[in-house]
């Protein structure tokens, strides 16, 4: 009977997993503890420091403080760290480890989108070898990483791929894969990471660097801005766009067609005065899968998804 028991939930786990999705990245990671003294984030010790004035201050200059003062702590850390290993002070430097790690888990943002993702200018002109090669190695770390694997996938594997199609866009903006590694970025971003917001520009860049992309970055787009973001106004625009020009995938068509009717019945009847976009989405509601066009089926000057 236990033996019975111990399957089941087995199988209930297995379930659970395919159904909303695990990163097992840290499955195995060992938990870390450590017996030493801890201080305080918030004061110090040894000063007073300086009141932050927030009268008349810009965002940009507060994001600037927080990134240079975050980049300081983690340098000046491994600095305490090397110090210690260095002089033999083992206990000492045990505590710099675990703090370490502890800051290296942390997730910084770019509070700045605008600064982090190239202007929608760029247009994709030529195959360029080098790009090629980032490309293919991005895709195959997404693969690597769990891409199209129902439940379980590698953030860290997802985040190395991301990092590669930016660097790509960076240092490649005339190659004729930008279009490709923007949408890819905006995959990484809503499937793995949870940033939407990320996500919509990168898909929009992607159109954007390319209006013929054979990507079907206007309808993750819409999708996203409908059901994540529930900018309704905002989806309804792109799904008339993906009507109009991105008709490839009859399912993806047939979806927007019938999102175009609901949407404008629903924006019509609602008063000027209400918010729009705040509407919960049904859990019964299923979008259509990714359908992003196959190798074969893409500019044969492109490598496709």
């Amino acid at each position: 009977m236990e033996r019975i028991r111990q399957i089941l939930v087995t199988l209930v786990g297995v379930c659970l997993l395919g159904v909303v999705g695990c990163n097992t990245e840290n499955w195995f990671a060992p938990q870390q503890t450590m017996d030493a003294p801890v201080a305080d984030m918030k004061s110090t010790d040894s000063s007073e420091l300086p009141d932050i004035q927030l009268v008349e201050a810009r965002e940009v200059d507060l994001v600037e403080n927080v990134v240079q003062h975050r980049t300081m702590y983690h340098r000046q850390l491994r600095a305490l760290r090397d110090y210690y290993q260095e002089h033999g002070y083992d206990v000492k430097r045990q505590w710099a480890d675990t703090e370490l790690a502890g800051v290296e888990k942390t997730q910084p943002f770019k509070y700045l989108l605008s600064a982090q993702i190239p202007v929608d200018s760029l247009r994709p002109a030529s195959s360029i070898t080098e790009a090629d090669s980032m490309y293919e190695h991005g895709r195959e770390l997404m693969i690597e990483g769990g891409h199209r694997v129902p439940g379980v996938y590698r953030r860290d594997l997802m985040v190395k791929a991301l990092s590669t199609f930016v660097d790509l866009v960076r240092k490649y903006p005339s190659s004729d894969k930008v279009d490709d590694a923007a949408f890819y970025c905006g995959e990484i971003h809503k499937e793995y990471l949870n940033q939407n917001s990320l996500a919509v520009k990168w898909y929009e860049r992607a159109y954007a660097w390319d209006p013929t992309t054979p990507h079907n970055a206007r309808f993750q787009a819409a999708v996203t801005y409908d059901y994540r973001l529930h900018d309704r106004a905002r989806a309804l625009e792109l799904y008339r766009a993906v009507v109009e020009t991105e008709n490839r995938n009859k399912s993806n068509v047939s979806w927007a067609v019938r999102r175009i009717d609901e949407l404008t019945t629903e924006l019509a009847t609602k008063p000027a005065t209400e918010d729009s976009t705040a509407q919960p989405v049904s859990k019964e509601t299923r979008v259509p899968a990714d359908s992003s066009l196959s190798d074969k089926s893409k500019n044969p000057t492109k490598t496709g998804s």
